[in-house]
């Protein structure tokens, strides 16, 4: 991402429905599988501004890793020394079975080689460990979000499920998440594509508190739902490695 996305990442997305109930999810899924504990470890690669990372480091021992200056600045100021790594998701920078849960929220889809990446993920993660994989889902989406974001694709749960080595990793839940905003934003990302309304991203501004609260409550009891929707704004993957 360019350093201006960090900036404005960072400064809303503890308050923000999509970032805070996108974190809360994700936990949800973690801790339906593996009990709680001080001595379980976590990487999370592409830290970004470090909310999820700082998050969770109150429950676990957590490992923040990324490979632009201006998020390590982030993830220093919010986490202790030592939990921040310099390290790029296709050549990640530990050995084999060191991390007992691997997070990627919204990572993958700014790397070329994704393959490479979901292999590097899961190399590091320990047997009966836990994968958590978040990205944007449906290319009808794509806007200049995903563009000023250097995102190299959006997906489909049919091209992401490749990316695991099943002889590796057991999927526990694959389902699309966000489903109630797609036809907003697929009708604002259409409108905003020809030059109409504002040009301000949704993504970019907090709603107004009741609103704010309404949209994170949709969106994260779907997220803890096994319901599968045959669409989303995004997918989530939840695997174990055998």
């Amino acid at each position: 991402m360019s350093p201006e996305e960090y900036s404005k990442l960072s400064q809303i997305e503890k308050r923000h429905w999509f970032y805070s109930g996108k974190r809360e999810i994700v936990r949800y899924w973690i801790w339906k599988h593996l009990p709680k504990s001080r001595n379980l470890t976590l990487l999370d690669c592409g830290a970004g501004g470090g909310a999820f990372a700082s998050e969770m480091s109150a429950d676990l021992r957590v490992t923040a890793m990324d490979d632009h200056e201006e998020s390590l600045e982030l993830l220093r100021a919010s986490l202790p020394p030592g939990g921040v790594v310099r390290g790029g998701c296709t050549q990640i920078p530990f050995p084999e079975d060191s991390f007992d849960i691997v997070t990627a929220l919204d990572v993958l889809e700014h790397i070329p080689d994704d393959r490479k990446a979901v292999a590097e993920m899961i190399r590091v993660l320990k047997p009966g460990g836990i994968l958590v994989l978040t990205v944007p889902a449906l290319m009808s989406l794509w806007s200049d979000w995903d563009v000023s974001l250097h995102h190299q694709r959006r997906y489909l749960k049919n091209n992401l499920l490749p990316l695991m080595d099943v002889s590796v990793m057991r999927c526990i839940h694959a389902a699309y998440i966000n489903v109630l905003a797609v036809p907003a934003i697929w009708l604002v990302r259409r409108v905003r594509s020809m030059g109409l309304g504002t040009r301000t991203r949704a993504e970019d501004w907090v709603p107004p508190l009741a609103l704010n609260a309404l949209l994170r409550f949709l969106f994260v009891s779907l997220g803890k739902s096994r319901m599968q929707f045959p669409f989303g704004v995004g997918l989530l993957y939840v695997g174990m490695k055998k």
